[in-house]
């Protein structure tokens, strides 16, 4: 035998399969790399901006009822009220906001578009009413407020937030169709001058906290049409040189911008609001005094359930409870920016960054106001804050973005999969109560 045969002859060693376990070409690996895959999947489905929306604004929603209820006893009881009143009154603003919401997220986008003129007109026409003597109502020195009768009021400018963004989206929207917003009339007239308008009628009842959001809103609009650079810093210089002259020309604002940061009252205890927001937030800790052991709120504290409610829940709940407030609205902005990078509808891309634009610089004013970073703008924090004039309009612009998110051709059918079919066979199913699904046999198979 050769040795060539004798090799061939020898049997070769078997190789046993190795018991490490490879990942399946569905599964992701373990760790850190795992966890980050898997979230990446689940920002990435298309119902995230839906929950997100949803979950985030009802989540506040709810904290920003127990916080007014909370925050408000003292302040109720202190002005010969009931306990509750305060509460009450949210809480019929909330369901009346929900129902608004639920109306909102359930129409079509050509019907949001049909209410942005009339809207916008209604908004004009009662803010004209509020400088009328005998009709509008001055409130902490700003005349902006309806008397509805009773102790029910409205704020018109509010609801100008809301027109602003529909009309304004509408108007681009129907400008980009006709490719015209590369040119620079087209792309500030009428949107500025309407604007102004706005702004101008907010400013004759001293609100300048408004007159910023609605500022707010104007930049995000023409961001997100293209505008030039040298249009935003422009603009933005002519808005700085008219609030630098607002400001200037009254006291009362130039003492708010002295408070930025301040850690004593001053003289006149002009800087008290903003510094007993920071002894109320320095007080918390990290799990806060528990819900309702407030000191602040027995009269320390000047408004304690609207402006500077963010101070209280500091207080109440500590820097857990403020933290969970600020991730949700992070993640309600994340949501809106999603929509609107997402769609390819001009006007939907419009309305959800007009709309995330309006409720994210709110909640930054406000909470950098009650930091102590930001002057106090005198805006509530949104669906958080008590007033029913703020929430109304809010909830309508959340069932906005509900409704373009679940407009997104990805959502729309993977909704359509989880909605069950009552009262219908489906072909091939059976169903059986308690049981699950079973296919029907052919006839004469056992």
């Amino acid at each position: 035998m050769t040795a060539r045969s004798a090799k061939a002859a020898t049997p070769r060693p078997v190789r046993r399969p190795s018991t490490a376990r490879k990942p399946r070409g569905g599964r992701t690996p373990g760790g850190l790399r795992g966890l980050h895959t898997r979230l990446k999947r689940a920002w990435d489905r298309p119902l995230t901006a839906y929950y997100l929306i949803l979950g985030g604004s009802l989540l506040i929603t709810v904290l920003g009822l127990v916080m007014v209820y909370s925050a408000s006893q003292i302040k109720a009881l202190q002005s010969g009220l009931a306990p509750t009143y305060f509460f009450r009154k949210q809480l019929l603003a909330a369901v009346l906001g929900g129902g608004l919401l639920l109306a909102a997220s359930r129409m079509k986008v050509r019907l949001h578009r049909g209410l942005a003129y009339p809207l916008l007109a209604v908004s004009v026409f009662l803010m004209c009413l509020v400088q009328i003597p005998g009709i509008g109502v001055a409130v902490n020195g700003n005349q902006n407020w309806i008397s509805l009768g009773g102790p029910f009021q409205m704020q018109p400018s509010e609801f100008a937030k809301l027109a602003l963004v529909l009309w304004g989206a509408d108007l681009l929207a129907r400008k980009q169709d006709k490719r015209l917003l590369v040119q620079w009339k087209h792309l500030l007239v009428p949107l500025i001058p309407v604007a102004f308008l706005l702004l101008g009628l907010i400013m004759l009842g001293g609100d300048m906290g408004t007159a910023i959001i609605l500022t707010a809103i104007l930049f995000g609009l023409l961001w997100l049409a293209g505008a030039p650079t040298r249009l935003f810093v422009g603009v933005l210089g002519a808005a700085t040189l008219i609030g630098a002259l607002l400001i200037k020309t009254s006291a009362n604002r130039m003492s708010r911008l002295a408070c930025i940061g301040a850690t004593d009252p001053g003289p006149g205890d002009q800087c008290w609001q903003a510094v007993h927001g920071i002894y109320a937030l320095a007080s918390g800790g990290f799990f806060g005094s528990g819900l309702g052991a407030s000191m602040e709120k027995w009269g320390e504290l000047p408004e304690p359930h609207t402006d500077f409610i963010f101070a209280i829940t500091g207080e109440e709940l500590g820097l857990a409870g403020t933290l969970s407030v600020l991730a949700l609205f992070a993640a309600l902005g994340y949501a809106g920016i999603r929509v609107a990078g997402r769609t390819e509808d001009p006007f939907v891309r419009y309305a959800a960054g007009g709309v995330t634009t309006w409720i994210t610089a709110q909640a930054v004013i406000n909470i950098g106001a009650v930091l102590g970073l930001l002057p106090i703008a005198g805006v509530p924090l949104p669906l958080f804050s008590y007033g029913g004039s703020a929430l109304l309009p809010t909830m309508f612009a959340i069932g906005l973005l509900i409704a373009f998110a679940r407009d997104e051709p990805a959502a729309r059918a993977a909704l359509a999969m989880r909605q069950p079919v009552f009262g219908r066979r489906q072909a091939g199913v059976r169903w059986k109560t308690m049981r699950r699904r079973v296919k029907k046999r052919p006839s004469g198979e056992r």
